[in-house]
């Protein structure tokens, strides 16, 4: 099925966010990419997705200038496992292919706006300062032991955590001055090198010091409940910062078009369950839309039946149930079902969020897949 996009976009949309309620199914990355080539054809020059912000930076020199190996790529190029889903290796694929024969104005871009993290691990600063000391040409030695900053120990148990430890200390105070010096040398930095591996540097530096915040966190001697909280916090606000300077990023070529998990990109609080603990937060777009205002636009993504992992066909008095009368295969709708929210099974529960009342009020439309698909095509 084919819908004009137009339909659920204003003339003011500068970021439009999609969302999707599981990372379980492969449905809405399908629908996703059939989204974004409309979007390109209105202008849209770029896309951001779930993934590593440094990370993504080996994609966009990929659709860009057709840097590097497909396969290779797909590999270094995302986080969370995502390189491995089909549907994004035909987007990513098919941006290089678009690219080809066009002008650098015209030039699709592709951008990670996701933190270095998942919330329960979270990898060692030691790179990405390297790469930011070795820019400035200076002298630090960054030597540790990566595993220790990485094991999910160090997020999970307190006592564990390197984040409040000398060396930890020691390389905040070192990140903090190198960023102090890389703006304060930006005319010449710049001239020496380009626009392009300065922001790089500054990418990879306040990587860093987000990491080392980050653990210091970990380490708080605070109830597990609340650690996670704030460590759920912490990732949507740099998710946040990453879309803001996304968009200062693109201002000049045209919109943004950003693909997610519903929780990242409502303007309602968010909330799961993690570790038999009640988690809230203010999700990533509902960070940015006090920002841009009536230039952010929010679709969210609902599933009627998934076999593959256990999503059954909703009962036709929940809200999924009402949708899945409404489409044949998928489609849009900014008219919003009423009724009560589906249940579904404790094993998936931590996996699939569905519609719910609150959801709807922090979203413009909802994209509704009927039967979701496998991971393959």
């Amino acid at each position: 099925m084919s819908q004009d996009i137009r339909e659920f976009i204003s003339p003011f949309t500068e970021l439009l966010a999609f969302g999707e309620p599981t990372h379980l199914e492969h449905a809405h990355t399908w629908v996703r990419n059939e989204l974004f080539e409309q979007l390109a054809a209105l202008g849209y020059r770029s896309i951001a997705l779930e993934t590593c912000r440094v990370r993504g930076v080996v994609v966009n020199d990929f659709v860009l200038h057709g840097m590097g190996e497909l396969d290779t790529v797909m590999k270094e190029g995302f986080s969370h496992r995502f390189g491995e889903w089909p549907a994004n290796r035909e987007l990513v694929a098919w941006m290089r292919e678009y690219n080809a024969d066009k002008p650098q104005q015209d030039k699709l871009a592709f951008y990670g706006f996701d933190f270095q993290t998942e919330t329960t691990s979270a990898p060692s600063p030691r790179p990405y300062l390297e790469l930011a000391r070795d820019y400035l040409g200076e002298q630090a030695d960054f030597s540790t032991d990566d595993e220790k900053w990485s094991r999910d120990e160090a997020v999970m148990d307190l006592t564990k955590s390197p984040g409040k430890t000398q060396e930890a200390i020691r390389f905040r105070e070192i990140g903090t001055g190198m960023l102090q010096r890389l703006h304060a040398r930006m005319p010449e930095l710049v001239a020496n090198t380009s626009c392009e591996e300065w922001n790089n540097a500054e990418l990879h530096l306040t990587a860093a010091l987000s990491l080392l915040q980050y653990h210091r966190e970990c380490a708080e001697p605070n109830p597990l409940g609340v650690r996670l909280n704030r460590l759920c916090q912490m990732r949507d606000g740099v998710m946040a910062r990453n879309l803001l300077e996304i968009r200062r990023l693109e201002k000049g070529r045209g919109p943004t078009f950003v693909h997610a998990h519903n929780a990242h990109l409502q303007r309602t609080n968010s909330s799961m369950e993690m570790a038999g603990e009640r988690i809230e937060w203010f999700s990533a777009g509902a960070l940015v839309a006090p920002i841009l205002g009536d230039q952010y636009t929010v679709i969210a993504g609902t599933l009627g039946r998934n076999d593959s992992f256990g999503l059954g066909e909703p009962d036709k008095a929940t809200l999924e149930g009402q949708l899945q009368s409404r489409f044949t295969t998928w489609g849009m709708t900014k008219d919003m079902p009423q009724g009560p929210a589906r249940t579904v099974a404790d094993e998936i529960s931590w996996a699939y969020f569905p519609l719910d009342q609150h959801l709807m009020a922090g979203v413009d439309a909802l994209l509704h897949v009927r039967v979701g698909r496998p991971v393959t095509r």
